[in-house]
């Protein structure tokens, strides 16, 4: 608290705008050291100021072009708008709220960074004082003699904005040095006037005054001195109060980051940020990136619950201060969803409010290319059921008349990857493409061809509910799919065949290292869908979208399905907001062997689903032994197999009990190795290994291997796994192998689709009701129709 008293006397200053003396920066820098070294002992000096070292240094002059480089600037300007640093009704201060800000500023100045606020609030925290005085000077008889809801409706007489300024500066900043003294933080105060900014020397000194303080690691807080700038228009919907205009600090923080050379201004009001029509009407939607220029097509409401300067008065100061190389984002700092990480957000490069950019990208936004989606899936699905599938036909004569072109994109891809080391050697498999796997996915594409033709618009329920009132049940696209893979080009044309088959539109989000590959391969797809005019129903994410952004799309997408690491699955159903995820985040496979396994059967069926990919999702992963197996010929060749094909052997709790000499003991029973690698543990019966499988596994795939039917058909109904086997590899488990023609990827939900998902699991349905002039009235107690509810038969389905 020592460098808190010394400084004392400046920072509570209220007109501080000029450069300390040599004298007393030195002063300060003796005081201020051993403070700075009790908060941090991984810190640096410079300037003999000590700071955290953080690699933050960029050249100014240029605005950042997209939101994932914010997370490198250094110099950051936050300002608070009134409507988020006052309470509802306009008399006091949001404490919580503040707070919260002061917390995350507080944790970027920790980082390194140079947090500077232009914050609002004088005038409320003057008026919220004011108020109670007058009420305190009125005779205390008076009060108690009023009555409680006299006492309410006492006449407050008009407050003056200047006057409440005065009485609410000294406490404002008050407010800002307890708050910041709990994060080991100093913070000085800076009161401007517009006077300061045309006068040379002023601006010169104030300039001047800033550098010092950030030099010495203090966070500024600065302020229009209110009390002594010129009345503002009254403000008609306030009750009693002229606020100075929210404009004022809206152009005092874009020339402030302009004048300091900031690398970020973040603007917070009380709203998400700028639409392209009035929050609230019907069909506002948020601009994501505002660009110079597109404010011609953006139609500004009214301003905000305080202030004068509104959206309007924002959006100029914002363009103002990126012609001067500032980036800026105008977000919510009122919602009390995301005002506890707002400012930290931005700084990360999530996508919150609008982000002012002068780099236009070329091609159409995320949030374009999903409505674009949207639009061609609803063509797509009206098509006939012939046009998708030839559509799909079309596709798979492209992928192997075009297999060259597809092959040289992908051999860069490859190259790229080795070159920078990065992909281990499973993900290398998975990103290699090769003339038989194209030829693969030719034959899969055209087997969902041929079984899509009657997918969408069948009817799958019938009822006559009274007479000439039939109703029916049929397929219908969800809509629009979301979905994110890794290493696996492949997975586009198999993702796209069934969502075209199904009628959906489809968003693509592939991993950076088969960027070639799956170029091309969209381009392909986009060339199948142009022989009926449905180009736009697949559409594939090239640009810096975050993952996390992506899945906070929930008015535009309507089903995610990862393909990936079990990581990748965890993360997306993490990040999801308000949007379904189908998939499985860990593929923990099963196989048991019974005592009544044939021999023969055993070591085939296990050297499959371990070795034969082993870091598929449905490989084998926890080999369950029935004890009665221990130390029998049998148990001896499944450890030899094992041991030539090289597998790792991890023991169980009690398997490793039952041996002298043990494997390594696995620290958990409930691990997807991914790899040549696999646990064995011991079961007393089928019974404890269904509970076994119950307890550790995924609800992916499971085996058992017997030749006892009564014991199989047991472990059947009674595992509850998305795919369950007897005396068959867990690599089955593949919509390819169940003749689904491919899959989106197998679930281990238990709404809607589960195990491998092929184009049944990419519709849902609708109702149609067809009547004849019907109300409902008329089946009432005493009307003149009753309910049939009868069930009428189905369409014949096509044979072909």
């Amino acid at each position: 608290m020592l460098c808190r008293a010394a400084l004392s006397p400046l920072v509570r200053s209220p007109g501080w705008c000029f450069v300390s003396p040599p004298h007393v920066t030195a002063a300060i820098s003796r005081l201020y050291l051993p403070c700075q070294r009790l908060r941090n002992e991984s810190i640096r000096c410079w300037s003999n100021i000590p700071f955290i070292t953080v690699p933050l240094s960029r050249a100014h002059g240029k605005s950042f072009a997209h939101r994932s480089e914010l997370k490198h600037a250094k110099r950051i300007v936050v300002k608070l708008g009134s409507a988020v640093v006052t309470r509802g009704d306009e008399c006091g201060l949001a404490l919580g709220r503040l707070a919260s800000i002061v917390e995350q500023v507080s944790m970027l100045q920790n980082q390194g960074r140079e947090m500077m606020i232009v914050t609002s609030g004088a005038v409320a925290f003057g008026k919220q004082r004011l108020r109670h005085e007058i009420l305190l000077s009125q005779s205390v008889r008076q009060a108690l003699h009023s009555g409680q809801s006299q006492l309410k409706d006492m006449a407050i007489p008009v407050l003056e904005a200047r006057a409440c300024a005065a009485a609410g500066q000294s406490g404002l900043m008050a407010l800002y040095e307890a708050m910041f003294t709990q994060y080991s933080i100093c913070a000085a105060q800076i009161l401007v006037t517009n006077l300061d900014f045309h006068d040379e020397q002023k601006r010169r000194n104030l300039n001047g005054t800033l550098h010092e303080l950030l030099r010495m690691n203090i966070v500024p807080i600065i302020n229009t001195n209110d009390a002594v700038v010129p009345p503002p228009e009254p403000n008609s919907d306030l009750q009693g109060v002229n606020v100075i205009s929210v404009k004022d600090n809206d152009s005092l923080a874009a020339r402030l980051a302009v004048e300091m050379k900031t690398d970020l201004l973040i603007v917070l009001s009380d709203v998400e940020g700028l639409f392209d029509s009035p929050p609230g009407s019907d069909d506002a939607k948020l601009i994501d990136i505002f660009y110079p220029g597109d404010q011609q097509s953006v139609t500004f409401g009214t301003k905000s619950r305080v202030g004068m300067g509104g959206m309007e008065a924002k959006v100029k100061a914002a363009l103002w201060a990126l012609q001067g190389g500032t980036s800026v984002v105008i977000a919510n700092g009122t919602h009390p969803k995301i005002s506890g990480h707002v400012i930290t957000d931005i700084v990360e490069g999530k996508k919150v409010g609008t982000f002012f950019s002068e780099v236009k990208p070329a091609g159409p936004t995320v949030e374009q290319q999903a409505e674009m989606a949207r639009a061609g899936g609803r063509t797509l699905a009206a098509l006939q059921p012939e046009q998708r599938a030839e559509i799909i036909y079309r596709l798979a004569d492209l992928l192997t008349d075009q297999r060259e072109e597809i092959l040289l994109a992908n051999k860069k891809d490859l190259e790229e990857a080795e070159n920078k080391g990065r992909l281990a050697l499973p993900l290398l498999k998975r990103l290699s493409l090769s003339t038989s796997k194209l030829n693969s996915l030719a034959i899969g594409l055209r087997q969902i061809a041929a079984s899509s033709q009657d997918s969408v618009g069948r009817v799958i329920r019938r009822t006559r509910i009274a007479k000439d009132l039939d109703l029916e049940q049929v397929t219908v696209p969800i809509g629009v799919l979301l979905v994110i893979f890794e290493s696996r080009p492949d997975c586009l044309p198999q993702v796209s065949a069934l969502a075209i088959a199904s009628g959906n539109g489809l968003l693509l989000k592939g991993g950076k290292e088969a960027a070639h590959s799956n170029q091309i391969l969209h381009h392909l797809t986009q060339e199948a869908l142009s022989i009926h005019g449905v180009r736009d129903a697949v559409q594939l994410v090239n640009t810096r979208e975050e993952v996390e952004d992506l899945c906070r799309l929930d008015k535009l997408i309507d089903l995610i399905i990862p393909r990936g690491s079990s990581q990748l699955v965890r993360n997306i159903q993490k990040a999801a907001k308000g949007i379904p995820v189908m998939g499985h985040s860990e593929g923990i496979c099963h196989v048991y062997v019974d005592t009544d396994a044939s021999v023969e059967k055993v070591t085939r069926i296990i050297r499959d689903s371990k070795c034969e990919y082993p870091a598929a999702c449905n490989a084998l992963e926890t080999l369950l032994i029935h004890r009665d197996l221990l130390r029998t010929p049998l148990f001896d060749q499944i450890i030899d197999m094992l041991r030539v094909e090289q597998v790792k052997i991890h023991a169980g709790p009690k398997f490793a009990s039952y041996l002298t000499f043990s494997p390594s003991e696995v620290k958990s029973l409930r691990i997807e190795y991914g790899d040549l690698e696999c646990c064995i543990e011991v079961v007393d019966s089928v019974q404890e290994a269904v509970e076994h499988i119950h307890k550790y596994g995924s609800s992916h795939t499971d085996v058992i291997i017997t030749e006892n039917e009564k014991t199989a058909e047991f472990f059947l109904q009674h595992v509850d796994s998305a795919c369950v086997f007897w005396n068959a590899s867990t690599r089955f488990s593949d919509g390819y192998r169940f003749g689904l023609g491919a899959e989106v990827g197998i679930s281990t939900s238990r709404i809607h689709a589960r195990g491998p998902v092929g184009i049944e699991g990419l519709l849902t349905t609708k109702w149609l009701l067809r009547g004849d002039n019907h109300v409902v009235s008329e089946f009432s107690e005493h009307g003149s129709m009753k309910y049939l509810h009868e069930s009428l038969p189905l369409p014949q389905r096509n044979a072909n």
